[in-house]
């Protein structure tokens, strides 16, 4: 079930945000307009950079000052690849990975688990959520949390999951490793809209 303050935010931004948005259900009670309703006028270019900006926010699950700074980061490589490397970025934290192999439901589930001290990275507990994972990093559920219930049935869990190429995550092992730099696979997101709203 979406809660309130969720149902709200995907209607403004778009299903993309949360999971639980990207329903048949949602899709069809957020398309209807009430009798008297006004559909929404259409935004100024400000105001779409800022609705891409709250998109991003929300998908990831991260504060104005992180997102400020992963475009400074990006923005310090010129021409086409400063979207890419932004998208990189969002993509190479720790939370994201996690939800990325499958072993949580949503980002911010996944936030959580890293927290409290479920992971290790090559070898390493790591319990921030925005740790930036790097190519060939090995990141293994720890011993002490393989028996927790949120890792119950992984193998039954995992078998319909279509995990990005760029990651890998072996169930029998319970350890993933990262294969390549991640792909732009979030379609519904305008990160060059982000940039601009930034470089102004």
């Amino acid at each position: 079930m979406i809660s309130k303050p969720k149902f709200k935010i995907c209607r403004r931004l778009g299903p993309g945000v949360y999971d639980k948005c990207q329903t048949t259900k949602f899709s069809t009670s957020s398309g209807k307009f009430s009798a008297g309703s006004k559909r929404p006028k259409a935004l100024s270019e400000y105001g779409a950079q800022l609705i891409e900006k709250q998109k991003i926010r929300f998908s990831y699950g991260i504060s104005e000052r992180q997102l400020s700074n992963y475009v400074k980061k990006a923005s310090q490589i010129k021409g086409a690849g400063t979207a890419l490397k932004f998208y990189e970025d969002l993509e190479s934290r720790l939370d994201n990975v996690v939800y990325r192999m499958g072993l949580a439901p949503s980002r911010r589930g996944a936030r959580q688990m890293v927290s409290h001290g479920h992971f290790i990275v090559n070898g390493k507990k790591i319990t921030i959520p925005s740790y930036e994972v790097k190519l060939g990093d090995i990141v293994q559920i720890r011993e002490g949390s393989k028996n927790k219930k949120i890792f119950e049935n992984l193998i039954e869990k995992l078998k319909d999951y279509s995990i990005p190429s760029w990651v890998t995550f072996d169930p029998a092992k319970l350890e993933g490793k990262i294969l390549a730099k991640p792909k732009n696979i979030e379609t519904f997101l305008d990160l060059n809209a982000v940039l601009e709203f930034y470089s102004r």
